[in-house]
């Protein structure tokens, strides 16, 4: 059994320090109040069968509330006074010196809780460690100086989650929309050197990728580029290499245009395969300033393009990336696996979603892509044109700014819907079931308590806002002055893109399932739970338009991707109020609207009904379905990608990609119990459980994660139901 330390390394549970703990106190009160030796031996057992029965390492603050209500059980309270005052005077020494004890648990590789904060981190690299040991220092300042302390204290219990709070200290936002298109055709600058507009689709690339990881470098969060920017560069290398081609066999005396087209062609193809390589491997292979490849989606929407002629060229583009991603990239032991970035989107439209339509082969290719390595996603363009309508009655297709986040319908200053340059200011996320349960089930008493978390919300979103409030331009000049986001002046404040809709600040969700199913007794599934559903969902987007109303502030509602949160929150709920069965009886809670995951559910009903919810979550939502291995089941894939297109806006496929180094198995890598009752990774075929010598693939927010996860995430893996 183990236990979480306060510099959060995880140790194995020793009873002797309960014991030790008890006698300290218990010598410093009168006879007649002290416990005998068995009774203390007694009260330490009963604390460590209670920390068994929780099937997952508790902490050390958990062991010493423990410790109480037995003291408090056994009518000792002088000595249980005793007790606290001795554990409050331990915590005042602390205080000096927390930080320093958990940044050097992350240089030591010690601490559990940071080591599977996010799956796509290998905390043992030193610019991860870097950037964890920035990042606690940053909390620090930022609990201590920088937020008011209901936030913080509310923070600390679980209550809401105030988002990457190891960034806050710095005028940083969360995610954002890329304007390619304007610094490729328009030029750039990168570390100070003037890039002009390139002369090839190769050199396109490349620049692409140098942006993404500059970008990556001054924001926390995703970005999104699309493909559509990259697009009128083939053309100008087809003329480029046409050119080259017909004098070359002019200087043969050959003037036929068909070899010349022919030639042309294949160099062309050949160009395009070597610049969509290339932002895979750049991707996969940089590292950003936070120590982890860049978290960038690549949009994939033929309906963006301007001419037939760039249609064709972008469908190219397209095919190649779906090509190169269903192959995957190389591990060290030269295997091919699944990549986690970049995260590609796909749209189906009407010009490819059905059979005989002139891209469906796109589609299908896709699929392949889909079955083998997990991504693309898809968009439904059908459904965001009706969801995403902008004031003037126009509806728009658009892609996310990472793996959800997306953007409210905005129009500029011109008239035209605007999209690109667009970013979000952060998040805050309430802790839904925390409000069910402190209301006790009564009604009247959830809508009070619901009103009064959701200000702090709003309190807490308000930090953010006024954070980033007065940053100068010159803080990130690859955002603001560079054209990735805007072209502001050296020395020009950001704030007039922080207001009018121009960006967006996130009230994210969670455990939508768990409030329901406590306050009605049913799943949200249910046709007599189902109200009470939307209607939290609902209530949630009229504050966000009575905020917006009295900021100016685009306040819209996120259905957050909780990867370490999750396990925070059960963990939070279970030491408020105790193991509820079907509440709080996991090591996590349900991601936003989702479904249970241990709910039986077909895939198709389960997409029919999130995508009422995900129409109420405008800020950002996805939706997914668990499957089998379908590679030899591609036209079963194809039946879901076309009811998504006609049902839900956003939504993805979860299969399984993983590879044993030992052994060289392909298939599922499976969840198994070690005797310490800790959750771990083993190959089936060799027992393999060194997850250096593991690759496993999971989608678990959104994205695909490959570093593992923490206990409670990895419980929730466990526990997924397929849906087909």
């Amino acid at each position: 059994m183990k236990i979480i330390k306060r510099s959060g390394q995880e140790v194995a549970f020793d009873i002797e320090k309960i014991e030790n703990a008890i006698k300290k106190a218990n010598d410093e009160v009168s006879m007649q109040d002290r416990l005998t030796k068995k009774q203390i031996v007694s009260i330490a057992a009963k604390v460590q069968d209670k920390c068994k029965s929780m099937t997952r390492a508790v902490n050390v603050e958990e062991i010493q509330d423990m410790v109480e209500d037995q003291l408090m059980d056994a009518k000792k309270f002088p000595l249980a006074r005793k007790y606290i005052t001795y554990r409050y005077t331990r915590s005042m020494a602390r205080v000096s010196n927390t930080t320093d004890d958990k940044i050097l648990s992350l240089i030591e590789c010690n601490n559990e809780e940071v080591k599977q904060e996010n799956s796509n981190k290998n905390p043992t690299v030193n610019s991860v460690q870097r950037d964890y040991m920035a990042g606690e220092v940053s909390k620090d300042i930022t609990n201590r100086i920088l937020l008011p302390p209901d936030i913080v204290r509310a923070h600390n219990e679980g209550i809401i989650h105030f988002h990457d709070a190891d960034y806050f200290a710095q005028h940083m936002h969360n995610c954002d929309l890329v304007n390619l298109e304007d610094m490729l055709q328009n030029g750039t600058v990168i570390s100070g050197t003037m890039i002009e507009r390139p002369h090839s689709f190769s050199t396109a690339c490349n620049i692409a990728t140098q942006i993404i990881a500059q970008v990556a470098s001054n924001q926390y969060g995703g970005q999104s580029i699309s493909l559509t920017h990259l697009a009128p560069f083939v053309d100008v290398s087809r003329q480029k290499i046409r050119k080259d081609v017909a004098e070359e066999l002019a200087a043969a005396n050959i003037t036929d245009e068909e070899l010349i087209n022919k030639i042309s062609e294949k160099r062309l193809r050949e160009e395009v395969r070597k610049g969509v390589q290339m932002i895979q491997y750049q991707v996969v292979t940089l590292l950003t300033t936070n120590g982890q490849a860049p978290f960038v989606t690549v949009f994939m929407y033929l309906g963006e393009a301007r001419n037939e002629q760039e249609r064709d060229d972008l469908a190219l583009i397209i095919e190649e990336t779906l090509k190169q991603r269903i192959q995957g990239v190389k591990n060290e032991a030269g295997v091919w696996i699944t990549p986690a970035f970049p995260k590609l989107i796909y749209v189906l439209e009407e010009d490819n979603v059905t059979e005989g339509s002139k891209y469906f082969a796109l589609t299908e290719l896709a699929a392949k892509c889909t079955a083998k390595r997990m991504v693309p996603d898809y968009i439904s363009e059908k459904k965001m044109l009706e969801y995403k309508v902008d004031k003037n009655g126009e509806g728009h297709c658009y892609t996310c700014m990472g793996c959800r986040s997306f953007l409210t319908p905005y129009v500029n200053e011109k008239g035209q819907p605007q999209y690109y340059g667009r970013f979000n200011q952060g998040v805050v996320t309430l802790n839904l079931p925390d409000i069910a349960l402190s209301s006790g089930g009564d009604m009247e008493k959830f809508w009070q308590i619901y009103d009064a978390r959701l200000d702090l919300c709003y309190k807490a979103l308000m930090c953010r806002h006024n954070r980033l409030k007065g940053t100068l331009s010159d803080a990130a000049p690859i955002l603001w002055q560079h054209g990735a986001l805007a072209r502001l002046q050296k020395g020009e404040k950001i704030d007039k893109l922080l207001y009018g809709g121009y960006s967006t600040i996130s009230l994210g969700y969670a455990g939508l399932y768990e409030c329901v199913k406590y306050m009605t007794g049913k799943s949200h599934t249910d046709e007599e739970a189902k109200p009470f559903a939307l209607k939290v969902m609902q209530h949630m987007n009229d504050k966000c338009a009575e905020w917006k109303k009295k900021e100016n502030i685009d306040f819209s509602i996120y259905g957050t991707p909780l990867e370490s949160t999750t396990y925070k929150f059960a963990k939070a709920l279970q030491k408020r109020f105790g193991i509820i069965p079907g509440i709080t009886d996991k090591n996590y809670i349900t991601n936003s609207y989702h479904v249970h995951v241990t709910e039986q559910i077909d895939a198709f009903t389960k997409l029919k009904f999130e995508s009422e919810f995900q129409r109420l979550s405008p800020g950002g939502a996805i939706s997914y379905v668990e499957v089998p291995n379908m590679q030899d089941n591609i036209p079963a894939v194809l039946e879901v990608m076309k009811f998504i297109y006609d049902n839900i806006m956003y939504a993805e496929l979860n299969t399984k990609s993983d590879y044993c180094q030992e052994c060289g198995f392909d298939g599922e890598i499976q969840i198994k119990t070690d005797k310490d009752g800790k959750l771990v990774w083993e190959c089936p075929k060799c027992g393999n459980r060194d997850q250096t010598k593991l690759n496993v693939a999971r989608r678990t927010c959104g994205y695909i994660g490959t570093q593992y996860w923490n206990q409670g995430r990895t419980q929730e893996i466990k526990d997924r139901v397929l849906h087909l």
